[in-house]
């Protein structure tokens, strides 16, 4: 059985206009919800054994803020360029890719991107060509936990998974 986190980066801040859109960075809730959301991950016991991540600065952020409240060594954490501006494939090309030691794998990325890379893991003919198969939204901050019945990660095929649960962080703040 293999673990898929799949986390879409923080509440980024819009305030400079000029700024590059892939140097964003989180805007004060972001700043929030991040660690808020891996101590939740921490208090599930369910930190990652790796955590992959866009490299633009609000999923950088993102993941480092995560990985730091729920003990992950942020050093770790391996930067993806195909996260940013890449399409689904490219996702679940990285978890396919993983050592098969790894038995639990975060990635953390953008919209439309991620909600795709869900879709197409839970239901194989739904694939994201907008047959409305599955709507799935996941606003900033929102945490999906995926499962498939696999030994290797090479095995995982669009349709293996199973959705285990959904975490947003106005979930977690009403249960402090």
């Amino acid at each position: 059985m293999k673990t898929i986190l799949l986390l879409r980066h923080a509440k980024s801040d819009w305030g400079d206009p000029g700024l590059a859109d892939f140097d964003r960075p989180l805007a004060k809730r972001g700043l929030k919800d991040a660690p808020l959301m891996g101590e939740a991950l921490a208090l599930f016991d369910c930190v990652p054994d790796t955590i992959v991540s866009s490299p633009a600065q609000r999923a950088r952020q993102t993941a480092e803020l995560v990985a730091k409240a729920c003990g992950y060594p942020p050093k770790n954490i391996q930067w993806t360029d195909s996260f940013y501006g890449g399409g689904r494939a490219d996702m679940i090309v990285a978890l396919q890719r993983l050592p098969n030691q790894i038995e639990s794998a975060m990635l953390i990325g953008h919209n439309p991107t991620l909600e795709e890379t869900a879709v197409t893991l839970l239901a194989a003919n739904a694939g994201g060509d907008g047959d409305g198969a599955i709507n799935l939204r996941v606003p900033t901050a929102g945490l999906l936990c995926l499962e498939a019945d696999i030994t290797a990660w090479a095995e995982l095929e669009p349709g293996d998974t199973i959705l285990r649960w959904f975490l947003l962080p106005k979930l977690v703040k009403a249960l402090r």
